[in-house]
C-alpha cells in the first residue's frame, strides 16, 4: 500500500465540454481515460489507474457529463458514456470492465488476491452492487433510516469476513473500488439532508472509511460534497 500512497496530488486537466470543436490527438499512442470528475462510475477507474500508480502512464480527459462535445461521441465513444479507455488504438467502457481491464492490463499492484475463498466473495459482492444502489437511491424518496439501514448492516458483516485486513478482501481490492465512491456519496448525502449518520453501530464501517481516507489514491479523487447534494437534490427532491 505504501507505494500507492505515496503519489503526489495531481492537478486535474479542465473539462472538455460542446464549445471545445477540437478534441486531443487522438490514437497517437496515447493512454487516456475519459472521465467527468465527479462521476461515481468514472471515480471507480480512476481509483484503480491511482492506486496503481499508472498517473504518469494513464492521462486524464475530463469530459463534460452534461454537455459533451461532439467529437467524444463521434471520434472516441460512440456510445458516448463516461467512462472510457482507449487503448491500443481501441476504445474500452462501462466501469466494472475498465476495472478489471487496467488491473489485468497494467503493472502496479494487484487488485485481486489469488485466494479462492476470496476471489468467490469478490464475486459475490460485485453481484449485490445492483441491489445496493436501487434500494439506497430508493430510500431518497422516502424512509432512508428504515429502507436503507439493512443495506449498510449488510457492509457492515461483509466486512467482518476477513481478518488481515480492513477492507472487503482483507485488503483494498478491486470491490473497495466499486463501493466506495458510492459509500462516499451516501454518507455525505445522507447525513446532510436526512441527518441520517451511516456509522453508529457500525464499527467496521467506521473503521473501512476511516483506513479508506487514508490512501492517496483514494483521496485524490474525492467527490465535491456541495456538488453532490445540489445534484441529488435535484434528482431525487423533485
Amino acid at each position: 500500500m505504501a507505494s500507492a500512497a505515496a503519489s503526489s496530488q495531481e492537478v486535474l486537466p479542465p473539462l472538455f465540454d460542446s464549445t471545445c470543436l477540437e478534441p486531443p490527438p487522438l490514437f497517437d499512442g496515447t493512454i487516456r481515460l475519459y472521465v467527468f470528475y465527479e462521476c461515481p462510475f468514472c471515480q471507480r477507474v480512476w481509483i484503480v489507474r491511482n492506486y496503481k500508480g499508472l498517473q504518469d502512464q494513464i492521462k486524464l480527459v475530463g469530459i463534460e457529463l452534461a454537455d459533451k462535445p461532439a467529437w467524444y461521441k463521434d471520434k472516441v465513444y460512440p456510445p458516448n458514456k463516461l467512462p472510457s479507455l482507449e487503448h491500443n488504438g481501441k476504445i474500452i467502457g462501462e466501469s466494472m470492465d475498465l476495472i478489471r481491464y487496467i488491473d489485468t492490463s497494467f503493472d502496479g499492484p494487484s487488485l485481486l488476491p489469488d485466494d479462492h475463498a476470496k476471489l468467490k466473495f469478490a464475486d459475490n459482492m460485485i453481484a449485490y452492487m445492483d441491489s445496493f444502489l436501487k434500494n439506497v437511491f430508493t430510500s431518497f424518496r422516502g424512509d432512508p433510516v428504515k429502507e436503507a439501514g439493512a443495506e449498510f448492516d449488510n457492509l457492515e458483516v461483509s466486512l467482518a469476513k476477513f481478518e488481515d485486513g480492513p477492507f472487503f478482501l482483507g485488503q483494498f481490492s478491486q470491490v473497495d473500488a466499486a463501493f466506495v465512491p458510492f459509500i462516499e456519496r451516501f454518507q455525505i448525502y445522507l447525513k446532510e439532508v436526512f441527518k441520517y449518520d451511516i456509522i453508529p453501530g457500525r464499527p467496521r464501517l467506521a473503521a473501512y472509511i476511516e483506513e479508506l481516507n487514508k490512501i492517496d489514491a483514494y483521496k485524490q479523487t474525492k467527490c465535491d460534497p456541495n456538488w453532490l447534494i445540489q445534484f441529488y437534490n435535484k434528482q431525487f427532491m423533485k
